[in-house]
């Protein structure tokens, strides 16, 4: 059977620099990107090549920013997909390797911020389960001081990319993965939940602020609507650009409206 040619367009380092910039990106600002590689089309060099283009369109002044998260250090209990069985829950806990900056791997979130975490160069912020990798001039100032007990909030890179003024770039993905929604979670009345992860010293549990994506679709709709979003393609992909300070204000305000969760 023959297999048929791959779905274009076909996009490059070069196409995709000059779409980034068509749709706004500016040359030296700090930008964290969401993204979907498999949205794009056809990318002649997949990930890298990617990466390049955003690094190219930023310039050497610019700071590109991804997450780089790793669910998957977390209490097997709470696992779902898929689960294990919980006679096994006692011994994972007791035998997860500890997160470790410059060798854990991320998961959920792609292959890009994988192949940014790998770059030569990059700097990844301290938290277990939510880090954040970053390149260019600013990313020592984006990764550094994330408190071990704050995923998402004021002591976390979001908190410092709304400050810096950067923007986020969704690349293909949709509104359920903006972090820059979770920020708010931490600046109006939400539950506190009990986080279990391994750490240096064996498995911990902390308290953190319960954060959730529920509903972030909804909330990037209107989002959209009511603020100056830009839209356009790269690729085949949506492409959508905003002040990180924009949506987590925004977000403040509907998520209080929309989905109030009372404080435990």
């Amino acid at each position: 059977m023959v297999t048929p040619p791959p779905t274009g367009p076909l996009v490059t380092r070069d196409t995709l620099r000059d779409q980034v910039r068509e749709l706004g990106v500016r040359p030296g600002e700090t930008l964290l990107v969401h993204s979907s590689l498999s949205a794009l089309g056809w990318v002649n060099g997949g990930a890298v090549a990617v990466v390049r283009g955003l690094l190219d369109a930023l310039g050497p002044g610019g700071t590109l920013v991804v997450p780089t998260q790793t669910g998957d250090l977390s209490d097997p209990a709470l696992w779902s997909n898929p689960p294990v069985h919980p006679e096994w829950w006692a011994e994972i806990r007791a035998t997860m390797p500890a997160y470790d900056p410059l060798i854990t791997p991320s998961r959920g979130v792609g292959v890009v911020p994988e192949a940014v975490r790998t770059w030569p160069g990059a700097l990844r912020s301290a938290h277990p389960q939510t880090s954040f990798a970053a390149l260019g001039p600013r990313a020592a100032e984006v990764v550094e001081g994330h408190a071990p007990d704050c995923r998402l909030g004021e002591r976390s890179p979001l908190a410092k990319l709304e400050a810096m003024d950067a923007r986020v770039l969704l690349l293909g993905a949709g509104y359920a993965s903006c972090t820059s929604f979770h920020l708010a979670e931490y600046r109006i009345p939400s539950p506190r939940v009990a986080v279990g992860r391994p750490g240096p010293h064996g498995w911990e549990t902390v308290t953190e602020v319960s954060i959730s994506s529920d509903r972030f679709d909804e909330l990037g709709y209107d989002f959209e609507r009511d603020r100056p979003v830009l839209r356009g393609k790269v690729g085949a992909a949506e492409a959508r650009l905003f002040p990180v300070q924009d949506a987590v204000d925004y977000a403040a305000r509907w998520l209080a409206t929309h989905r109030p969760r009372e404080e435990e």
